[in-house]
């Protein structure tokens, strides 16, 4: 309950004295991200999920996406960047949903590694260990190579949802409305609208927790 809290607030480690001892914590938080406790209890939750909603518990397809959030002074400078394109200074989080925005593989990167470059990263990939997914749907900014190299390297078919040549203000697009829900979900949360960890791959066991 006290690293729900911890997601939801925002607060700092140093927990108020009413909760247990904050190295306490910060101990199990760190022992199952680095043993995949987290991991293999959010897999597990998905599927009770998807097959509550009556589909299969292997997913065949899902968007991708990306998000720029802001760090934190105390986050070193070799692990953050800046995105030009969004005018954050920070960090990115590449992820992948199924259809119904359930999480199923995340990746944290320096702000200012481009979506093209992002995409082939072999940590998102490893993560994404379900050889079911055969589709992923993207937004233009994940075009070209990226599109190659996915059908040359992984087997995979990612497909760019494009926006109408007539579009004027923000508009749900299909197939990657998922993914863009998701990001929605986890900045209503004060310790995700924001990356606090001195280690990219602690903020991928927080967006776990949320």
């Amino acid at each position: 309950m006290l690293l729900f809290h911890a997601v939801r607030t925002g607060c700092a480690w140093r927990l108020p004295k009413d909760f247990a001892p904050w190295p306490t914590v910060y101990w199990y938080f760190t022992w199952w991200h680095d043993d995949g406790t987290v991991e293999r209890l959010h897999d597990a939750l998905r599927d009770q999920v998807r097959v509550a909603d009556g589909r299969s518990v292997e997913p065949s397809a899902g968007p991708i996406d990306s998000q720029s959030v802001r760090t934190a002074d105390t986050v070193p400078v070799s692990t953050r960047g800046f995105d030009a394109g969004k005018k954050v200074k920070g960090r990115k989080r590449f992820i992948v949903t199924d259809k119904l925005g359930l999480l199923l593989a995340v990746h944290v990167v320096a702000a200012s590694i481009q979506d093209r470059d992002g995409t082939k990263r072999a940590p998102l990939w490893t993560r994404l260990d379900r050889p079911s997914i055969q589709k992923a749907w993207a937004d233009q900014g994940f075009a070209d190579r990226p599109v190659d190299w996915s059908a040359s390297i992984l087997g995979r078919d990612l497909e760019i949802i494009r926006k109408a040549p007539d579009q004027r203000g923000f508009q749900v697009q299909p197939k990657r409305w998922a993914a863009e829900r998701t990001f929605a979900w986890m900045t209503a949360h004060r310790g995700l609208a924001r990356d606090y960890e001195t280690d990219p791959a602690r903020p991928e066991t927080m967006i776990r927790w949320r």
